[in-house]
C-alpha cells in the first residue's frame, strides 16, 4: 500500500531509520511503521474555505463534527489517504469512513445504497450515523483498507458542512488523533497529538456528543450494528424494525467499521472501568470519574458527570485531562446499558484493554 517515499504537497514521508528515529507507541500492529512524517508547520484557521483547500491540494486537514474531531484527506487523492495512516500511526487493517456534503455525492463512493440505509439517511443524517454499503469500484481501495465495502456519513455539524461542501469531494476522515488515544473533542486535543504532522487544524468550538458516530452495517440481513455511538440503538430499532447487535466481545479480522478491532481511546494512564466506586483506590495519581461518590481519599482528578449525556460528552477530555495531570490510574465508573450508556460502556471497556 506505501512506497518507501510517499511526498505530498506540504508533507514529507521517509523510510529512512536514521530520520525516523522514534516510532509511537501506537505502532505495534501492521501499520506503515516506514513512512513517518516529517515535521511541518500545522496552520490555526477558522476559515471552511482554507481548510478545504489544503484538502484539494492534497494535504490533511482536521476539522469539527457534531462528535468528534476529523481528519481528513480527498477519498480520490490516495496519496494522501496513505498521509493519514502516517500521521496517526493507524493500522492499515483499518478502513477510514468517508465524510460527504450531502446525499447527492453518495452515487460517487458507493456501488449501491440498500434500502436499510437509505431510511437511515433519511432518519438520522446530516448526523452521527455512518452506513456500511457497497463501495464503488472508482474509489480507492486504501480508503477501505482492501474491503468491497465503505462507511458513508454525513455531519450535520454546522462547520463541518461548510468544510465538506468547499472541499468539493468526498472526504476520507477517522478522528484526529494519534491511533489508540482518546478521541478528540477539541481543538487543541488535535494539535496536542497532532501538531507538526498535518496540514491544517480548523478550530472550532468542542464537539457536542463526545462519542463518535454509530456504525451500521446496511450490506448485512438483518443490519448489524458495528459500532455503538451517539446514534442509540433504540432509535436504529425504531427506524428499521430489527438490527443485529453483535456480542461485545466480537471481533471480525477484516473489520468493516473503525473503531472495532485494535485499542482505541485510551490515555498513557491505566483506565479500570469499575461497577461500584468502592472498587477504586484513592492516591495522589489516580483519577475517578462516574455518577457516584468516589470513595474517601485523595484523587489527582474527580469528575461527577450529571448523566450518561454529559458523561459521553466528558470522558475523552477528561482522559487527557489526566494524562496532563500525570496520573498513572483512571477509575471509570460504568453506566446503565441503555440508549448513549451502550456506546460509552464500549469506549471504557475499549480504553480499558491492554
Amino acid at each position: 500500500m506505501f512506497g518507501a517515499h510517499v511526498a505530498l504537497a506540504g508533507t514529507i514521508f521517509v523510510s529512512d531509520p536514521d530520520i525516523i528515529g522514534r516510532i509511537p507507541y501506537e505502532w505495534e500492529y501492521d501499520v506503515p511503521s516506514h513512512c513517518t512524517p516529517l515535521t511541518v508547520d500545522t496552520v490555526l484557521t477558522r476559515s471552511s474555505d482554507e481548510a478545504a483547500a489544503h484538502v484539494r491540494a492534497g494535504r490533511l486537514a482536521a476539522f469539527p463534527t457534531e462528535t468528534v474531531y476529523g481528519l481528513g484527506a480527498d477519498a480520490f487523492q490516495p496519496e494522501a489517504v496513505e498521509g493519514i495512516f502516517a500521521a496517526k500511526g493507524r493500522p492499515a487493517n483499518n478502513p477510514l469512513i468517508v465524510h460527504l456534503a450531502d446525499r447527492a455525492q453518495i452515487d460517487r463512493v458507493a456501488a449501491a445504497c440498500p434500502a436499510s440505509a437509505d431510511r437511515l439517511l433519511a432518519r438520522f443524517a446530516p448526523g452521527p450515523i455512518t452506513c456500511i454499503v457497497p463501495r464503488h469500484p472508482g474509489l480507492p481501495s486504501v480508503v477501505t483498507a482492501e474491503l468491497d465495502t465503505v462507511g458513508v456519513r454525513i455531519p450535520g455539524h454546522e462547520t463541518a458542512q461548510a468544510f465538506l461542501r468547499a472541499c468539493e469531494t468526498p472526504v476520507a476522515a477517522p478522528s484526529a488523533n494519534r491511533s489508540g488515544r482518546p478521541s478528540p473533542t477539541t481543538w487543541r486535543a488535535v494539535q496536542e497529538d497532532l501538531d507538526g504532522r498535518i496540514a491544517c487544524i480548523l478550530q472550532g468550538n468542542p464537539t457536542e456528543a463526545g462519542v463518535e458516530s454509530t456504525v451500521v452495517d446496511c450490506t448485512a440481513d438483518p443490519p448489524a450494528v458495528l459500532r455503538p455511538g451517539a446514534v442509540p440503538v433504540e432509535a436504529l430499532e425504531d427506524a428499521l424494525g430489527t438490527v443485529a447487535v453483535p456480542d461485545d466481545e466480537a471481533e471480525e479480522d477484516a473489520p468493516k467499521s473503525p473503531g472495532t478491532k485494535h485499542r482505541h481511546y485510551a490515555p498513557a494512564a491505566r483506565v479500570h472501568v469499575i461497577e461500584d466506586p468502592t472498587e477504586a483506590d484513592p492516591a495522589p495519581a489516580a483519577a475517578f470519574i462516574g455518577f457516584d461518590p468516589p470513595p474517601k481519599g485523595e484523587f489527582a482528578a474527580v469528575r461527577r458527570p450529571a448523566d450518561v449525556e454529559a458523561y459521553a460528552h466528558a470522558v475523552f477530555a477528561f482522559f487527557r485531562e489526566c494524562d496532563r495531570a500525570g496520573c498513572t490510574d483512571i477509575y471509570a465508573q460504568r453506566v446503565p446499558p441503555a440508549g448513549l450508556g451502550r456506546a460509552l460502556n464500549d469506549r471504557l471497556t475499549r480504553a480499558a484493554a491492554r
